[in-house]
């Protein structure tokens, strides 16, 4: 089987009876790296890219690994820049790829299921909105939100509804997750139990990216 028949033997419900889909040419990769990324350069490096189209959309999907281990993401293709709204790592990341919808056959990482990560869409997640909809987690403990909400975006969406959170200048990497089981995570200080959560030893986008990218490479 071919990378995208491997795919839909995993994801089956990303396809839709009836829908149309040319797949191109499984390719090797040509867009070089980015510099601040050296984890995520090296995995790209050794991607197979296969060209998608469902629907008229247009799709990436890039595998690494020996023909009966493959693993791999369909992708977006690669976003313009986002005009000084997401930091430096992210308008690097957005140059080589233009954020993951669905995985197949990987390693278990933040990047776990999650509906968008690092995607233009999840970027026009309403922070403010969805915190202020939970103000009454606070509420309950006497505090208030402890971050200005406006100056983070969603870099994340997981299935049901957590985000991935960063800094629009500093990257810094922020969960919001009322419901969750993750483990080396810690409250953000002035923030109540399933809230907004630090994780160990992972401070900001960069790191994040390379630590799932690395278990990515190396698993």
């Amino acid at each position: 089987m071919n990378d995208w028949e491997l795919f839909l033997q995993e994801v089956s419900w990303f396809l839709q009876p009836g829908e149309s889909v040319a797949v191109g040419e499984a390719q090797p990769w040509t867009r070089g790296s980015a510099e601040d990324l050296p984890q995520l350069s090296a995995l790209l490096a050794s991607a197979t890219l296969t060209p998608i189209r469902v629907e008229g959309t247009a799709y990436e999907l890039l595998a690494w690994g020996p023909p009966d281990d493959r693993r791999g993401w369909l992708c977006h293709p690669p976003e313009s820049a986002g005009g000084g709204s997401v930091p430096k790592t992210h308008e690097s990341f957005w140059k080589l790829c233009g954020g993951i919808l669905e995985r197949f056959g990987g390693p278990t990482t933040w990047w776990s299921n999650q509906n968008e990560v690092l995607t233009a869409d999840a970027t026009q997640v309403q922070v403010a909105d969805v915190l202020a909809d939970y103000a009454w987690l606070w509420e309950g403990d006497g505090l208030k939100i402890s971050i200005n909400p406006n100056e983070y975006y969603a870099v994340a969406i997981e299935a049901n509804g957590n985000l991935a959170l960063a800094h629009r200048e500093n990257g810094r990497v922020l969960l919001f997750a009322p419901d969750h089981a993750f483990k080396d995570v810690t409250p953000l200080e002035g923030s109540p139990p399933y809230s907004l959560l630090t994780i160990d030893n992972v401070p900001d986008l960069a790191t994040w990216i390379e630590a799932c990218a690395a278990t990515w490479r190396h698993r």
